[in-house]
């Protein structure tokens, strides 16, 4: 069960976590905030530990990415210009930045960020299972129900994510 006095609510964690390229990933300065630290200082623990952080543990966002999530929600205040292109941290990456960050605060934001992800989890699977169930209940009745059924699985379809960048040419 999760502490009432968590250090920084679940919502405020969800509207952090983005799709890219294919995963779900925070970036270093919502990481950084919620650990009470500058991105550079966090930049820089993972920079003396890069051992720690493989490529399916972090990577750089090409300028595409940083513009297509900037457009997707408020990641820049207007008018403001990205000064690098930002670090994303898989789940894997942020529970390796506990090791890193080696204090209070970063292992309890971590232990509510890892919940978040769990959260997200168990989300995706009930709506496997819900799929599973109305497939079922479609083999059941007749056709007359084709219409119910096909808008319903309209609303459980998520968007589909943007096409996978392609690899800057050298």
């Amino acid at each position: 069960m999760a502490d009432e006095r968590s250090l920084v609510p679940a919502e405020t964690i969800e509207r952090h976590i983005f799709l890219v390229r294919g995963q779900k990933i925070m970036l270093d300065y919502d990481l950084a905030e919620l650990y009470g630290v500058a991105t550079k200082i966090l930049n820089q623990a993972v920079k003396r530990n890069t051992k720690r952080f493989p490529g399916d543990f972090m990577f750089q966002l090409n300028f595409q990415e940083v513009r297509r999530l900037r457009s997707q929600s408020v990641t820049l205040k207007r008018g403001q210009h990205i000064k690098y292109r930002p670090y994303a941290f898989t789940e894997h990456g942020i529970l390796m930045l506990s090791s890193v960050l080696n204090s209070e605060r970063a292992v309890q934001v971590n232990i509510e960020i890892m919940r978040a992800f769990v959260k997200l989890r168990e989300l995706i699977a009930s709506n496997k299972e819900l799929a599973k169930r109305l497939d079922d209940l479609e083999k059941k009745y007749d056709s007359q129900f084709k219409v119910v059924f096909d808008a319903i699985r309209e609303l459980m379809t998520p968007p589909d994510p943007p096409p996978a960048p392609l690899p800057p040419k050298p």
